[in-house]
């Protein structure tokens, strides 16, 4: 329960801000078919996030050193400085999707893709290193996707105005920085 609970806690707030919630809003605005754009974003995130927890998990299992642990540890502690630079889209480029991909497969391709390296898919990559759970990392990171996304898609230009994107960018770094210092604190035996 804890990895899924953290996972969906540490991806929500992540995600806030983030360039695949900027693309969700862009979709949202350019196509408004919200159901194709959700059913995308859920399968792109779900494929691209169990491979990503697979590959923390695996290696986790291959390295079970402690400096390995230190720099799972050290490697949340970057996300919490990445996740407080922000990023941005190009609102003005042309998107249409193609004629035979429709916009479900056009979501499905472009959330695959800008996932790639994203924020997210590197906290799940460490994520599934640091729990032995791939199942409910995949699980709670992709929840906490549509947490963040699905209320992009609905809500659109609307919320991107009145939720305080850098409050929750800064709460997500916390926790980036405190699951650090916990895994810290964990390995040097003080807590």
């Amino acid at each position: 329960m804890e990895a899924l609970l953290t996972s969906t806690a540490l991806v929500a707030l992540a995600e806030m801000g983030d360039k695949t919630q900027l693309l969700a809003m862009l979709l949202a605005t350019r196509f408004r078919k919200p159901l194709p754009i959700i059913a995308g974003i859920f399968a792109a995130t779900l494929a691209n996030h169990f491979l990503a927890a697979l590959v923390g998990h695996q290696i986790a299992g291959l390295l079970d050193a402690p400096w390995f642990r230190y720099a799972v540890a050290f490697s949340f502690i970057a996300m919490a400085a990445w996740t407080l630079i922000p990023d941005k889209i190009d609102e003005d480029a042309p998107l249409k999707a193609p004629s035979k991909a429709g916009i479900f497969m056009t979501t499905l391709v472009a959330f695959f893709l800008v996932e790639m390296g994203d924020k997210t898919q590197v906290a799940t990559v460490a994520l599934g290193a640091r729990f032995a759970n791939v199942y409910a990392v995949t699980a709670g990171t992709t929840l906490g996707m549509m947490i963040a996304n699905v209320p992009a898609v609905l809500g659109g230009e609307a919320l991107a105005k009145r939720v305080p994107m850098r409050a929750l960018q800064v709460g997500a770094a916390l926790l980036f920085l405190l699951l650090g210092l916990w895994m810290i604190a964990g390995l040097r035996g003080w807590i």
